[in-house]
C-alpha cells in the first residue's frame, strides 16, 4: 500500500511538471520504477499505459484553457505514434546506451539556446505565428516517439525544446500541443509493449496508482501554463533541459564523472538556473510596469492641460 501511495504521489508530481513544462512525466516515473528493480521494458510499459489516461486528461485540460494547436498535434502525433510502436516492439533487442549521450548532447545544446534566448530577450517574436511545416514536425515526431518508448520517456524533452527553439509558437501552445499529442504516442507504445511483453509482465496496480496521481495534477498544470508568463516559462523549460541532459552526459560511458565532480556541476547548474529565473522574473515585472505606465499616459489628460469648465446649458433631451 505504501508503494502504491508513493507511485501516486510520483505520478501527481511528474504530471504537474510535465503539464506545465511539457516534459518529465515519463523520465521521472520510469526512473523510480527502475530504482525499485523493474526491468526497462516493463517499466516503460507501465508508464505508457498510465500515460494513456494522464495524457488524455492533460490534453482535455489544455484544450479547455486554449493551449492546443490541433494542426501541430496531428502533424507530430501520428509520426510519433509510429516511432513509439516501433521502439516499444523492439525494445528488448535494442540498446540506447550509445544513442543516449548523443541525444543528451543535442538536447543540452537546445536547452542552452532556449535558456539564453528566453532569459536575455524573452520569447522570440520575429517568427511567432508562422506555421510549423510537416517536413519539420513529422521527422521530429518519429524520433521523439522512438526515443520515448525505448527510453521510458523523451517525447517532451525532444519535442518541446525543438519547437520552442523555432520561435513560431507561444510556449503555452507548444506545451499544450506536445502534451495532447502524447496521447497518440502512449497508445501506440502501449500496444507495442503488450504485443512484445504480454500483459502478465505489467503490474496494473502500479499503472492505476500513477494514473490517479497524473489525472489529479493535469488540470492544475494546464491552468499554470496559461498564467505563467512566456519569458519565465521559457527560462524554466531551458533549465530543466540543461540539468536533465547534463546528468545523462555526466553518468554516461563517455564521461563517467566521479560523484564529487557531478555534484559540483549540478550545484553550478542549479545556481545559474536560479539566477536566470530571477532575472526573467525581474525583466517581466519591469516590462509589465512600463506597459502599465504607457496605458495610464494614454488614457490620462496631457500634463498641464487646463480642466474643461462644465457647461451651464441644459443637457438636450
Amino acid at each position: 500500500m505504501r508503494k502504491l501511495l508513493l507511485l501516486a504521489l510520483v505520478g501527481l508530481g511528474a504530471q504537474l511538471v510535465d503539464g506545465s513544462l511539457g516534459m518529465a512525466y515519463g523520465v521521472t516515473s520510469t526512473t523510480l520504477l527502475l530504482a525499485i528493480g523493474t526491468n526497462p521494458a516493463a517499466a516503460s510499459a507501465t508508464v505508457h499505459l498510465a500515460e494513456i489516461g494522464t495524457t488524455l486528461a492533460s490534453g482535455a485540460a489544455h484544450w479547455r484553457f486554449g493551449n492546443v494547436d490541433w494542426k501541430v498535434v496531428a502533424k507530430i502525433g501520428i509520426p510519433g505514434a509510429v516511432g513509439a510502436f516501433v521502439g516499444a516492439t523492439f525494445l528488448s533487442s535494442l540498446s540506447t546506451e550509445v544513442a543516449a549521450p548523443i541525444m543528451a548532447l543535442l538536447l543540452l545544446t537546445l536547452g542552452i539556446y532556449i535558456l539564453v534566448r528566453f532569459t536575455a530577450a524573452g520569447i522570440p517574436r520575429d517568427r511567432l505565428g508562422q506555421p510549423l511545416r510537416k517536413r519539420f514536425l513529422a521527422p521530429l515526431g518519429l524520433v521523439a516517439g522512438f526515443v520515448d518508448s525505448t527510453g521510458g520517456g523523451g517525447w517532451g524533452p525532444v519535442g518541446t525544446p525543438a519547437i520552442l527553439a523555432s520561435g513560431r509558437m507561444a510556449p503555452r501552445k507548444v506545451i499544450g500541443s506536445i502534451d495532447t499529442s502524447e496521447f497518440l504516442v502512449a497508445v501506440a507504445a502501449s500496444i507495442g509493449f503488450l504485443i512484445g511483453l504480454g500483459s502478465e509482465n505489467v503490474n496494473f496496480g502500479w499503472v492505476v496508482a500513477l494514473l490517479l496521481g497524473g489525472v489529479i495534477a493535469a488540470p492544475i498544470a494546464a491552468w499554470l501554463v496559461r498564467h505563467i508568463p512566456p519569458r519565465i516559462l521559457g527560462s524554466a523549460v531551458g533549465g530543466v533541459i540543461i540539468v536533465t541532459n547534463s546528468r545523462t552526459l555526466l553518468r554516461s560511458d563517455w564521461i563517467d564523472a566521479p560523484d564529487g565532480v557531478r555534484y559540483a556541476v549540478y550545484a553550478v547548474l542549479y545556481l545559474v538556473w536560479a539566477l536566470a529565473l530571477a532575472y526573467s522574473i525581474r525583466q517581466y515585472r519591469a516590462h509589465r510596469d512600463e506597459e502599465t505606465v504607457e496605458a495610464i499616459d494614454t488614457v490620462a489628460p496631457a500634463a498641464g492641460a487646463e480642466p474643461r469648465e462644465k457647461s451651464s446649458a441644459p443637457t438636450p433631451a
